[in-house]
């Protein structure tokens, strides 16, 4: 089986493709890459998977991509997914969300007829899509209305929609996850939990002085595991129906101030932290805790790592980095 993945350089796509040659080795992983994108986190796995050369924005190198992979499976989990960003560059990011999820639909689309009957599509939107929902809205469900509160969001909710008609228009099996906050090993320090980690792992080395610098600590939310997202994303394509939308998400719910507060429990060195305005948005999103029932009543799926070992993963993680040490092998399995 030939599996393509978009963003197979970032987080979540560089635990996909671990989880794939680990659980299923009959597998044939390929990735899309930009020319500069960096490769650290698929470092370990560079001489079992096949790197292919192009952009979203391009969609003739998304024709050829199709023409050389004929994929079974699609993962497209590449974006513009930093939400501050796209309050800087909103036309890039629906550019690269939007668009460039058309693109790739088309490529699909123009590349057919397939032996296969065509690649099984998922289509990785966001809990963004949502913005501020009311408490009596909670959990989340599939069927909430959408209130996008930053530009990202508004791109997020074009291209699950485009996907949605690329199904209904052309009968491509595409299935649409709306995923909640997720993170783990990899997570890029830009987004918050990260940037608390980062912080702190260069406190403790002594690299720059306390305090650790935040945004808005009230915000509620769920933590998955990324290593529980790729799990559910392979579910997806084998169990969900073509043409459906899932919220996945994990179980814990807890406020950005929490999880800042359990970070600094498990530093080596007493931790202070200071509002800083620059980090804080023009409009925020502060309830997202989903409704999951939908996924798991298809495919049995539930989140396995407790949110204090995420996070504790995710500062050791900084900490190796900081240090200078390299990761050899891939992120160990879940079990």
């Amino acid at each position: 089986m030939n599996i393509l993945i978009t963003g197979i350089t970032g987080m979540v796509g560089s635990h996909l493709a671990e989880h794939l040659l680990a659980e299923h080795p009959d597998c044939q992983v390929h990735g899309l890459i930009r020319w500069r994108s960096p490769r650290d986190n698929i470092a370990a796995i560079l001489d079992r998977v096949t790197l292919h050369q192009g952009d979203l924005r391009d969609l003739n190198s998304l024709i050829e991509l199709m023409r050389a992979v004929r994929p079974d499976r699609i993962f497209h989990l590449a974006a513009q997914s930093y939400v501050d960003q796209s309050f800087r560059a909103p036309a890039d990011t629906l550019h690269t969300n939007v668009i460039g999820t058309t693109n790739l639909l088309d490529a699909v689309r123009i590349c057919g007829p397939w032996d296969n009957g065509g690649p099984r599509i998922h289509i990785c939107s966001s809990s963004e899509v949502y913005g501020q929902v009311r408490e009596d809205e909670l959990p989340i469900r599939e069927d909430n209305p959408m209130r996008p509160a930053s530009p990202y969001a508004v791109s997020k909710v074009g291209e699950d929609m485009v996907a949605l008609q690329y199904g209904l228009s052309y009968g491509l099996h595409i299935v649409r996850t709306r995923m909640f906050t997720h993170t783990g090993p990899r997570r890029g320090d830009v987004f918050a939990e990260s940037a608390f980690a980062k912080q702190i792992a260069e406190i403790e080395a002594g690299v720059r002085p306390n305090p650790v610098l935040v945004g808005n600590l009230d915000s509620v939310r769920t933590i998955a595991d990324v290593r529980d997202t790729v799990r559910a994303y392979w579910l997806l394509l084998e169990k969900c129906r073509a043409g459906e939308v899932y919220n996945i998400g994990g179980r814990e719910v807890t406020t950005v101030g929490e999880i800042l507060a359990t970070l600094k429990g498990m530093a080596r060195v007493p931790i202070e932290h200071r509002v800083d305005p620059a980090r804080l948005r023009p409009s925020d999103v502060t309830l997202q805790v989903p409704s999951i029932d939908k996924f798991q009543q298809e495919t049995g799926w539930a989140p396995r790592i407790a949110m204090r070992q995420t996070l504790a993963d995710l500062l050791d993680y900084h900490r190796d980095r900081i240090a200078g040490r390299a990761i050899p092998q891939p992120m160990k399995q879940v079990a």
